[in-house]
C-alpha cells in the first residue's frame, strides 16, 4: 500500500485506474479502527484495485476540493471519476467491500471471495460493546493480566461520545464534553492491552459457545462472554417517523443540532435527556417547542430550572404527537391535545425525540433471563441465567442508569472473572 501526496494525486489516482483512496489523520481512533480493514482488503482486492493513503493534515487543500470533511473518509475512483458513495466515520469493512465489488466484474468478485479463508481467534473474555461498562471491565481485566478483546459495531464510547456535556463524572471540576470523556476511557483500556475489533458487523452471537462471528468470515472465542450492548432510543412508530429518520428527525442532539442554526425544532420528551438536550439545542435553533404527555416534567429540578429560564424554549404539556409529514422542507408535527383530543399542527425545521431507550438485545433475548422491561437479570457479580455470561451497564435490569453506574457494573464483572480464572 502506497501513501501519496497532493501533488501525486493526478498520476497516482486520476490516471491511475481504478482507485481507493484512505484519507487519514493521526490521533484518530476511527482511522486506527479502519486501518486494518483498509490493509486487509488490500491483499485480496490489490490485484484489480490500487489502494492508497493520503494524510490529510498536510494535504487539506484537495482535501477540502474534494469535499472531504471528516478522517477518515475512503474516495473510489475509476478511470479518474469518482464513483459509488465516500465513506467516513466508524467505517465497516462490509460497506468497503460492497464498494470495491461494485467496481469489479460479477465473476472477478466471485474469484476474490473465494480467497477469501474464515478465521478463529482465542481469548479468555469476549466483551459484547464499548460503552463506559465494557471500557471498565476491558481496563481491570487487562491490568489482572486476562486476555481479552473487546467487540462493538461502533466505535468505542456508546452513547456518552453523543452527549454534549458530562457534568456529574467524579474526578473533573469542570463538564467534560461527551466525546472527550470517552476518548480518554477507550484509549486508557487500549493501552492496556485490550484487543480492539470495532465498527464491525456482528453476523452471530452464540451464547453456549461462547463465540462471536464478526464481518462474516472470523470467529472469536473465548471462555467468558460480558454483554455491554448498552440500549437504543425508542422509536415512537408513527406516521411519517421512519421515512423521515435521519432526514429532518434526530435522536442525537450532539450529532445534529449544529444544523439547525437559527431554525426552529420541535423537542418530543420530558425526562433528563430531553429536558437536558434542549438547552444545548437552544445554542443553536432560535425557537425550540417541547412536547410531553404529562403534565410536568420527569427531569431532575436544576434541569427544569435552567429550561424555564430559556426564552427559547416553549413548553406544550399534556399533547402527544400523532404524525410527522414533510411540507417541503419543513415538517409539520401533529400533536394531540390529551385532555381535549384537539389536534394541532407544529412547523418546524426539524424534530428531537427523546423519549427513553430500549436494551439491544436483539441477537440473544431468548437466551436470558429478562426483567419484565427487556432488561437483563444478573446477580451481585453481574453473572446472568448463563454460565460464564455477565453483563453490564445500561443493558441489565437495575434502577439507575448512569456512566457511574456502569462503570460500577464492569468493574465487579472484571474482578469477579479475574478471580475465577487466575
Amino acid at each position: 500500500m502506497k501513501e501519496i501526496t497532493s501533488e501525486e494525486f493526478e498520476k497516482e489516482v486520476l490516471k491511475g485506474g481504478k482507485v481507493v483512496l484512505d484519507f487519514y489523520s493521526t490521533e484518530c481512533p476511527p482511522c486506527e479502527a479502519v486501518a486494518p480493514k483498509f490493509e486487509g482488503l488490500a491483499k485480496l482486492y490489490g490485484n484489480d484495485i490500487t489502494f492508497l493513503k493520503m494524510f490529510r493534515q498536510q494535504n487539506k487543500p484537495l482535501a477540502e476540493k474534494l469535499g472531504v470533511k471528516s478522517s477518515p473518509t475512503l474516495l473510489f475512483f475509476d478511470n479518474g471519476k469518482q464513483v459509488g458513495n465516500s465513506l467516513s466515520g466508524g467505517i465497516k469493512r462490509t460497506d468497503i467491500i460492497n464498494q470495491l465489488d461494485n467496481m469489479l466484474p460479477a465473476e472477478r468478485v466471485k474469484e476474490i471471495k473465494s480467497l477469501i479463508k474464515p478465521s478463529v481467534s482465542e481469548f479468555d473474555v469476549l466483551i459484547l460493546g464499548a460503552g463506559p461498562g465494557g471500557l471498565t471491565a476491558g481496563l481491570y481485566l487487562c491490568q489482572s493480566k486476562v486476555n481479552t478483546v473487546l467487540i462493538d459495531i461502533a466505535l468505542p464510547g456508546g452513547q456518552v461520545s453523543t452527549t454534549h456535556e458530562v457534568s456529574n463524572y467524579p474526578g473533573f471540576i469542570d463538564p467534560q464534553p461527551g466525546y472527550m470523556l470517552s476518548h480518554n476511557m477507550s484509549e486508557q483500556t487500549k493501552q492496556c492491552g485490550t484487543v480492539y475489533k470495532v465498527a464491525v458487523d456482528v453476523s452471530k452471537i452464540d451464547l453456549d459457545k461462547k463465540e462471536v462471528i464478526i464481518d462474516e468470515f472470523e470467529t472469536v472465542r473465548a471462555k467468558k462472554i460480558i454483554i455491554a450492548t448498552g440500549t437504543s432510543p425508542n422509536l415512537m412508530g408513527i406516521p411519517g417517523e421512519k421515512e423521515m429518520k435521519g432526514k429532518g428527525i434526530s435522536y442525537c442532539a450532539t450529532c445534529d443540532a449544529k444544523y439547525y442554526g437559527d431554525k426552529e425544532v420541535v423537542i418530543i420528551g420530558g425526562g433528563n435527556s430531553a429536558v437536558e438536550e434542549a438547552d444545548f439545542i437552544s445554542r443553536f435553533a432560535s425557537k425550540i417547542t417541547m412536547v410531553h404527555q404529562f403534565d410536568a416534567f420527569t427531569a431532575n429540578k436544576q434541569a427544569q430550572e435552567k429550561l424555564f429560564a430559556n426564552q427559547k424554549i416553549s413548553t406544550l404539556f399534556e399533547h402527544e404527537p400523532r404524525a410527522f409529514v414533510r411540507d417541503g422542507d419543513k415538517i409539520i408535527t401533529e400533536v394531540e391535545n390529551l385532555k381535549t383530543k384537539e389536534r394541532i399542527k407544529l412547523t418546524s425545521d426539524g424534530v428531537f425525540i427523546f423519549i427513553g431507550m430500549k436494551p439491544n438485545i436483539e441477537l440473544f433475548k431468548d437466551k436470558l433471563e429478562l426483567d419484565n422491561w427487556g432488561y437483563i437479570k444478573t446477580n451481585e457479580d453481574m453473572l446472568t441465567s448463563m454460565p460464564d455470561v455477565y453483563a453490564v451497564g445500561d443493558v441489565i435490569s437495575k434502577k439507575y442508569r448512569q456512566i457511574t453506574t456502569a462503570v460500577a457494573d464492569g468493574t465487579i464483572a472484571a474482578i469477579a472473572i479475574a478471580k475465577e480464572l487466575s
